[in-house]
This record gives structure tokens, sequence and C-alpha cells, in this order.
């Protein structure tokens, strides 16, 4: 039978605060499958209009699979969460881009027809399961020269872009990174960031049961002196440095995706739509060029350009990799389209989570900007990937 594809709309999206990853951390003691339970719950909550069993599918990322996030953790969580038995569930993983992956994967399948309306999201328990724990990789990756060795380590990756881009100093790399902790700061004194935020317990053994309600890592006042004295871990007078790249996190995310009539037969109030999505491959010693590809192809197959792209959400793993994807288009380095509200240096990075905490804040700056029609969400990913959504704005005022 003929199909006809269905628009699909990004209805609302949350996250827990994010942690700093380690026996210090807010989250030490507290389940990553827990984090994700009450990202769940909270959808629903803020959505009372959805009859829970009108949730087709449940789609969780995780980049380290065992333990707490193992079990499938798709169906795990929804269990958990309260949903009816009859909702399936599913987990996925593109590392860095495991959120961003359920979100296309499961919006697609909203397209098709499958689906009318989806969870998808992301957690990682960085401190439980730090990135490999477990992993076996083959000796032919290296015996057979298939990638460079140092592919394996994120870190040397960035080193290894700013040798590609011998434009981009450490200095500049600074520089960006302190702007993003001071974009992040503005952000929250002006009530910005908190509305995505979900109030989530946590536990310690020597202080008993508290509440995390905002995020953990943004070090604000940070200046580029400060960031001038850290050490180059990666390489001997390198470049990369703990401040200007994202730390190591816990946290989750998760957001409601709807058929846009079906959105409005519930009572749901959409805030973007999704447009169309591209995943490009570069090779994997260099992975933070791969949002260049990865949105060159998206912009060529919807006949657009940077310049119709009025808001750019981009992860920033390192400061290197946003500077080469800004390089490359021509876009200068503070250019106001460019995460408005600051990124992950500042906020966090709990890899598979990290893609819908950039669709929530695009989805927020949406609302503010109504002359904006297009935006993109765009991140690096390990093993030499990007990836690119791109996204229209529901309450675009030219479309009215």
């Amino acid at each position: 039978m003929p199909r006809t594809a269905r628009d699909v709309v990004f209805v609302d999206g949350v996250r827990t605060p994010f942690g700093k990853a380690g026996p210090k951390g807010l989250y030490a003691q507290t389940r990553a499958d827990d984090l994700v339970v009450r990202a769940i719950r909270e959808l629903l909550r803020r959505n009372p209009s959805l009859p829970p069993e009108r949730v087709d599918e449940v789609a969780i990322a995780a980049t380290t699979q065992t333990g707490d996030q193992g079990l499938t953790i798709g169906r795990s969580a929804a269990v958990l969460a309260g949903l009816p038995k009859s909702v399936p569930g599913y987990a996925i993983d593109r590392m860095c881009a495991g959120a961003m992956t359920a979100v296309t994967t499961a919006g697609a399948g909203i397209s098709f027809g499958s689906y009318d309306v989806v969870i998808a999201g992301g957690v990682e328990h960085m401190g439980r399961h730090p990135m490999g724990e477990g992993v076996d990789p083959n000796p032919r990756f290296l015996a057979d020269r298939l990638v460079d060795p140092s592919a394996l380590v994120m870190g040397s990756t960035a080193e290894n872009l700013h040798d590609r881009f011998p434009g981009i100093t450490r200095r500049r790399a600074d520089a960006y990174a302190a702007r993003s902790q001071a974009k992040v700061a503005e952000a929250y004194a002006a009530g910005r960031v908190q509305p995505d935020l979900v109030p989530t317990a946590v536990r310690s053994a020597e202080r008993g049961f508290g509440l995390a309600t905002e995020d953990e890592p943004p070090r604000p006042g940070t200046t580029v002196a400060d960031l001038a004295a850290l050490k180059t871990p990666f390489r001997a007078h390198g470049n990369v440095t703990a401040g200007n790249a994202a730390g190591l996190n816990d946290g989750a995310t998760a957001c409601l995706l709807a058929a846009e009539d079906v959105a409005a037969d519930l009572g749901l109030t959409p805030r973007m739509r999704l447009v169309d999505f591209s995943f490009a491959g570069v090779e994997p010693e260099v992975m933070g060029v791969g949002p260049v590809p990865a949105t060159e192809r998206l912009l060529a197959r919807n006949a657009l350009t940077m310049d119709d792209i009025g808001l750019i959400e981009i992860n920033e793993a390192f400061a290197v990799q946003v500077l080469a994807f800004l390089e490359h288009f021509k876009i200068a380095d503070d250019d106001a389209r460019v995460n408005p509200w600051g990124g992950a240096i500042a906020l966090g990075h709990p890899l598979a989570a990290s893609g819908v905490r950039l669709m929530n804040q695009l989805s927020r700056l949406f609302e503010e900007r109504t002359d904006v029609r297009y935006g993109i969400t765009t991140m690096c990913v390990g093993m030499g990937m990007g990836g690119t959504v791109l996204w229209e704005n529901v309450n675009w005022e030219g479309g009215k």
C-alpha cells in the first residue's frame, strides 16, 4: 500500500541537571536508569493530555550499555517509568550521537507511519561507566592500519584537528571556551536554562538524600588567562586542555516526538518540526570534523546554504572541533547564531544524552526567535562520524 510521509514535530524535551563524573559528583551514588526514568516521568507530567498508552515506542541511547545502563535501557526505563507494559522500547548506540540517533530513528518511524508518538533520549553515567569500559577493540584496527592509533583517544583526535587547522591556536580555543562559560552564566541568570531541568533526587552515604536542581560543571567567571594555565594532557606543549573541552559527565535527556496531526488531536503543542537529518563518516583520527560533511549533505539535499540557518546548536566536545566547523563554513568564532546560551564546554557532555540537550535549547530559542525559520543541531561522533539534524521553527513569523 502506498504511504505518504507525515510531518514530525518535537513537542517537548527535558533533562536532568548534568553532574561531574566521579566519586564526588552529583550522581556518584545514583543509578543511571533512575536518571532517565526521572526524565521520562517528567515528560509525561508536563504533557497530561497525552494518554500513556498512546506512546508507541521508547528509544533510549547509551554509549556503554552495561550494568545500570544495560538491560535494553529503552524497554527497562519504560517499565520503570510506569508506562503501560504494552509500550515497547529499545536501546541504541552511536556514541556521542546516541540521543540524536534515537530521535532521528524514531522520528523516521513516525514519518513512515509506524508510530504516532514516541519518547526518545539518552543517558550516560560516566562515573559508573567510563567511555570504553569493557570494550575489546579488534587488533586489526591497528595491525592492518585501518585507523591511526590516536583514533581511540578522543583528546588525541582533537590535537590532530589542531594539526589539520593550524590557524586554530590554543589561545583561540581558550577564547571560545571562555565565551561558552560566560554565555551559560548569562543564560542561567536570565532563567533560560532552568525550564528544561528536572529536579532529580540524589543520594550520598555521607549526606543522605538531596535534590539536584542545576548543572554541576559550569565555571562562571572563567577567563582566558585561567585557561592558559592548564596542562595539555594529550600532548606535550599541545592545545587541548580540560578547560577547552567538555568534561566527563553524568546525566539523562528525554523528548517527546509526534506526528503533527496527532499532536493537534491530543492537544500537544509542538515547538519545532523535523525537516531532515544526515550522518557522515570521516577519518576516525580527526573525528571532530564529522559535522562538516554531515551538514554539507543536509544543506545540499534541502537546497539551503548556511545563510538560511538562523540558529546553530553544535555540541562542544572540544573547542577546536567547533572552530573547525565554523572555519569551514566561514562563520565567525563569535557569530551570534552559534550556541547563544553556551554549550557543553560549560554545561557538560554526558555522551549519548547530549543530542537531546541541543534540541531542547534550539526549541527554546525558536520560541524567542520567531524571525528564524531554520536551525540545526550538530555534533561530532567517536570513531569518525558526524550528525546533523535540520529543524523548522513552527512559530516562524513568515509562515503565518
